[in-house]
């Protein structure tokens, strides 16, 4: 599966802060759980790169 491919596969998605400072990306679906955790610095990265990706759809979708 990639970017541009589509899917009926439901997932859950939860973000937040662990007791030890990190960032957590969690993800769940059916019986599979992804933990991601990640410092501060590299979780404002990820937050940069998901802003530039929608302001680039919003672009695609006008």
């Amino acid at each position: 599966m990639g970017i541009n491919k589509q899917s009926n596969i439901e997932a859950n998605l939860q973000i937040g802060p662990t007791d030890i400072g990190m960032v957590r990306i969690y993800v769940s679906a059916g019986g599979t759980e992804i933990p991601m955790d990640f410092d501060p610095e590299e979780a404002d990265e990820i937050s940069e790169e998901i802003r530039l990706a929608a302001q680039a759809a919003r672009k695609l979708t006008k």
